[in-house]
């Protein structure tokens, strides 16, 4: 089953980029599974249709407004990833939005079945290229999400 770990953000805005920070432990840690592939989004654009679509699973990792506490994460899981993204249509600095490369993916009829976005809510988005102290306590929470999703989905 290949996965893909699509971390999305822009690392010149603080806690903006801090999917890109998650992809970067990730990265130093053990290795993952070799059907694991981590992919950097950046800021998102159109080109990332192909690679969600040849994915069996996707995981994606990006700051989300969950008003909540800085540093705060939540994973959405299935149809509860799809009611986050329908919901939470904001404006982002991204090129695209996460929602528009699903509706591409559902028109192609390859959304994944195994999917979740790990959300971790900013407390800043300003010039800087480290994530604050509160988000960045989570890199490690969200790294072990992303591990026991990898782990639920080999074994199912």
């Amino acid at each position: 089953m290949k996965t893909l770990v699509l971390g999305i953000g822009n690392t010149l805005l603080t806690d903006e980029g801090i999917g890109i920070h998650v992809l970067h432990r990730l990265e130093a840690e053990a290795p993952l599974p070799p059907e694991v592939e981590l992919m950097d989004g950046g800021t998102l654009s159109f080109t990332l249709a192909g690679p969600i679509e040849e994915a069996d699973a996707l995981i994606v990792v990006d700051a989300a407004n969950l008003q909540g506490r800085a540093g705060e994460m939540r994973v959405f899981e299935g149809e509860a990833m799809d009611a986050f993204l329908m919901s939470n249509r904001k404006s982002t600095v991204h090129e695209v939005g996460l929602t528009d490369l699903r509706a591409i993916a559902l028109l192609a009829d390859h959304w994944p079945e195994r999917r979740a976005l790990v959300a971790i809510q900013p407390q800043e988005v300003d010039w800087g290229e480290t994530p604050t102290p509160a988000v960045a306590a989570a890199i490690a929470p969200a790294c072990a999400a992303i591990h026991r999703l990898i782990a639920s989905w080999r074994a199912a």
